[in-house]
């Protein structure tokens, strides 16, 4: 048995999902002739209270595209050090938009109200104007840590005084909302900018929905353009996004259970140095020296069980559409029995 707990982007359709892409109505959508692509987007924007939505290939682009609208060249985005917008883009602030960063630390990933207010930059010819704040929620790099709605919303009062955008990288968003029971369309009305993943939690092959006003929407349409984002018949892809949408939202506390037994048990091994807290999909462990993540990792493998390595020391492991009661079962198993 071959189990994967690389990421949850590693999830093939379902059946249910199959046959939605295959009986899809496409058509031209760089044109805007793609009537399941429309309705994707719609439907995204809908969920989120926002007037339209954008979907693209990736939520690297949505993130890239929305920083890219939001500021000029020179400005500045305040975000977490460990954001996906700027561990994990490739440079892309610099690279496509010209922006400069502020980088924040704080505990899990995640940032406060405080620390954006304190961070804004003065009306200095020699700093960069301030232009977006962005959060990520749930957090990978905190081990799927989930914002607290008052914080997120005391962030978007501070960006509302500055006259600051405000932009949400909500690749797992629903993972964060079925934990905290804030709506979606409660969650869109603190932002500008949303960026929803398809394809991590909810299953889907490819994609993420931009969403945010209409003529940020356009101006966003414009920027996917450039960055070769345009795609043709999507609608077969936009099938996929509906589908998940539409059934795959309430399972995602099946993943977040496994998780937590999964957690538990690396809690009760002598060679686990720490296990971050789980609070949604990922489970992020740190192993005792001179053991480190390499070996542990290799170790998995081994029995059929892959992982990633996180750092020297750390290891993360993420439940997902395809991963099982016996999956679970089998990786508790291998866990319970490994030694050093």
């Amino acid at each position: 048995m071959k189990i994967d707990l690389r990421s949850d982007t590693i999830t093939r359709p379902t059946p249910g999902m199959l046959d939605a892409m295959f009986s899809a109505h496409v058509g031209d959508d760089v044109f805007g002739e793609d009537p399941t692509v429309a309705a994707l987007e719609a439907k995204v924007a809908a969920l989120f209270g926002k007037d339209a939505g954008l979907f693209c290939p990736s939520g690297t682009m949505t993130n890239q595209i929305a920083a890219r609208v939001h500021a000029r060249p020179g400005e500045e985005v305040i975000l977490h050090k460990l954001s996906h917008v700027y561990y994990y883009e490739a440079g892309g602030l610099m690279s496509n938009s010209g922006l400069s960063v502020c980088l924040l630390g704080g505990d899990r990933g995640m940032i406060t109200a405080q620390d954006v207010a304190d961070h804004i930059n003065p009306d200095d010819l020699h700093r960069p104007r301030t232009a977006v704040v962005e959060v990520e929620n749930t957090m990978n790099k905190g081990g799927g840590a989930v914002y607290n709605n008052d914080e997120l919303a005391a962030i978007g009062e501070v960006c509302l005084t500055n006259g600051l955008k405000y932009h949400l990288d909500g690749a797992r968003i629903f993972n964060a909302l079925v934990v905290t029971g804030q709506t979606s369309q409660e969650c869109g009305s603190l932002f500008d900018s949303i960026s929803v993943c398809l394809s991590k939690g909810l299953g889907a092959p490819v994609g993420s929905v931009l969403t945010g006003d209409r003529e940020f929407i356009r101006m966003a349409r414009r920027v996917r353009k450039v960055l070769g984002g345009g795609m043709r018949q999507a609608g077969y892809l936009a099938a996929a996004g509906i589908y998940a949408l539409d059934h795959h939202i309430e399972r995602l506390k099946e993943d977040h259970q496994r998780a937590q037994l999964l957690g538990k048990t690396l809690s009760q091994l002598n060679w686990v140095d720490e296990v971050l807290p789980v609070d949604t999909n990922i489970v992020i462990f740190r192993v005792k020296n001179p053991l480190t993540a390499a070996v542990v990792s290799g170790k998995l493998a081994s029995e059929g069980i892959l992982a990633i390595d996180f750092d020297k020391q750390s290891v993360r492991f993420v439940t997902h559409l395809d991963y099982t009661d016996a999956m679970l079962a089998r990786t508790i198993d291998v866990l319970n029995t490994m030694s050093f």
